[in-house]
């Protein structure tokens, strides 16, 4: 009786959901994010057009701006702007005996010395650090890209898992329903099957979600509605990052910052200006004007209040640059062992997850035959598919993380696709 009661009540919450018989209802979807497949696209290509739509350009542009400024300072006559100046002196606000005078001076200022020549290297400092800023923007890009490629690839392996996981719920549940009605099998029997296809159409739609969000990145990384058919990448035959455009673009700091710091220990004292005036007078009851020209030179004395915080600026950038170098030589020693050691473990366990799908496809064809042939229950059936999806899984996923693997190592040394 009790058992009875426990298969009414099992099938009293399941008839919302399932009727025999009746095919699972879809969900409402509206949210879809296709991506048209591309044979003729490249991955190189796409890195492109995502690198154009970076909004990193921004700053690159900035950059060039900046550089330009400081190539017209270095290339300039002199080391600052030039000045004029008028003064007139009467008085007739005075004695009023009509004396007059007029004079106009020009403020040259004079190059300090070492001062242009550390202007140039500034200047051609920051053109390396801008070139590498770019190149480092696109190992950057390529990064991104990899990550979202490979995790489609990825996603788009579960649907297709689940779907088949799907497939073969929904096939047993039939079978088993048919032998319900014929009286060959157990209503509990049927039930399960039933919650079997329910469960593995959950998994289907939790996967097909999954995919839609890996998408979007995508085209939100990329703007392109369509991907490349294959993207995978040769192992670099580079060992290090050494070569890597992230790192170049770290050192291109560091020497920009310290060229910068030799400049600030020559600008750090005032320049010297030389002053050309020229002079008209007329004395007092005087009709006749007196012109004359004349020379001053202004030298600057002291200056340590002002010297003190250019040099500590430059010492902090400096200081900086440093900072950002070896936080990145930590990251990227990190990022370089991970790469390494990600490869050799997804070959190992790709070469064991083989072997056990191997075993897996033959044991789940003996038990459907032990089945069929009513020699096991259906508990033992669905056991064994289970084992044989999740060795299916886990063979599958260990085929694309290796390769997701390769990208990681080639984005690690700094190898473009």
């Amino acid at each position: 009786m009790r058992n009875k009661l426990n298969v009414a009540l099992i099938v009293l919450l399941l008839s919302p959901m399932l009727v025999f018989g009746e095919e699972l209802t879809q969900p409402d979807n509206n949210h879809l994010d296709e991506l048209k497949v591309n044979s003729n696209l490249q991955l190189r290509d796409v890195l492109e057009k995502t690198i154009a739509r970076n909004p990193m350009q921004s700053t690159l542009q900035s950059r060039e701006s900046v550089l330009n400024a400081k190539k017209i300072i270095a290339n300039s006559m002199l080391p600052a702007a030039p000045a004029i100046s008028l003064g007139h002196q009467n008085d007739v606000l005075g004695s009023g005996r009509g004396e007059r005078e007029w004079q106009a001076d020009l403020e040259v200022p004079v190059w300090l010395p070492n001062q242009r020549n550390n202007r140039l290297k500034v200047a051609d400092a920051t053109q390396s650090s801008v070139s590498a800023n770019r190149e480092s923007l696109k190992l950057h890009v390529a990064g991104l890209l990899r990550d979202a490629v490979w995790d489609i690839a990825i996603n788009n392996n579960n649907v297709a898992l689940t779907s088949n996981k799907l497939a073969v719920a929904s096939k047993l549940q039939q079978d088993v329903e048919k032998r319900y009605q014929a009286g060959e099998s157990a209503k509990t029997d049927a039930m399960l099957a039933q919650q079997e296809t329910l469960r593995a159409k959950k998994e289907q739609l939790r996967a097909e979600a999954e995919l839609m969000h890996a998408r979007h990145r995508y085209y939100l990384l990329t703007g392109l509605r369509e991907i490349p058919a294959n993207f995978e990448e040769k192992q670099s035959a580079l060992e290090d990052y050494s070569q890597s455009s992230i790192w170049a673009e770290a050192q291109s700091k560091v020497g920009l910052a310290e060229t910068e710091r030799d400049l600030a220990q020559v600008e750090s004292h005032e320049n010297l200006q030389v002053l050309f005036n020229m002079r008209s007078t007329k004395g007092a009851f005087d009709n006749m004007s007196n012109e004359s020209v004349g020379v001053k030179v202004r030298i600057p004395f002291g200056g340590d209040s002002r010297a003190a915080p250019i040099k500590a600026a430059a010492e902090l950038g400096v200081g900086n640059a440093l900072t950002e170098r070896e936080t990145l030589r930590n990251a990227l020693e990190t990022m370089m062992h991970e790469a390494e050691h990600n490869l050799s473990v997804s070959r190992a366990e790709l070469a064991i997850a083989s072997k056990q799908y191997e075993i897996a496809k033959e044991s789940v064809t003996l038990a459907e035959k032990s089945f069929q042939l009513g020699e096991s229950d259906l508990v033992s059936l669905m056991r064994v598919q289970a084992l044989t999806y999740e060795a299916e899984r886990a063979f599958t996923t260990r085929e694309i993380q290796l390769q997701w693997d390769i990208a990681r190592y080639n984005q690690a040394v700094g190898a473009l696709p």
